[in-house]
């Protein structure tokens, strides 16, 4: 759980804290959204989204290790959380489902083994 909740804290955090180091991103306007690319230090894809044209966070956000393994996938709208969000560690899928920009079920998938937390 614990490395569960680091990882929440890092996309959710990390999307904003990432995105202000102009040097390590790519970003293209398309239409109403920006699409951002946000790179490692040794510039590999660390993650992949898009921003509105008022600066919120929209869309599927999606990120990645330095290996380019996918670590998360989240979606906004509008700058809040929402719809089901992945979390893959190892051989662990956490679902988070959001509901009102809040969490609201929490399904741990892990070979042969399932746990669902609500609140």
């Amino acid at each position: 759980m614990k490395n569960f909740v680091l990882m929440l804290v890092f996309v959710v955090l990390g999307t904003h804290v990432i995105a202000q180091d102009t040097a390590n991103r790519e970003i293209v306007k398309k239409g109403d959204v920006y699409e951002v690319t946000i790179f490692h230090e040794d510039g590999t894809i660390s993650q992949i989204g898009q921003y509105n044209c008022e600066g919120k966070v929209h869309g599927v956000w999606t990120s990645f290790d330095l290996n380019g393994n996918k670590t998360a996938v989240a979606q906004y709208n509008n700058g809040e959380k929402t719809g089901t969000w992945f979390f893959y560690e190892g051989d662990v899928l956490k679902e988070v489902k959001y509901s009102q920009n809040r969490v609201a079920q929490v399904t741990t998938w892990k070979e042969g083994e399932t746990q669902v937390v609500s609140n």
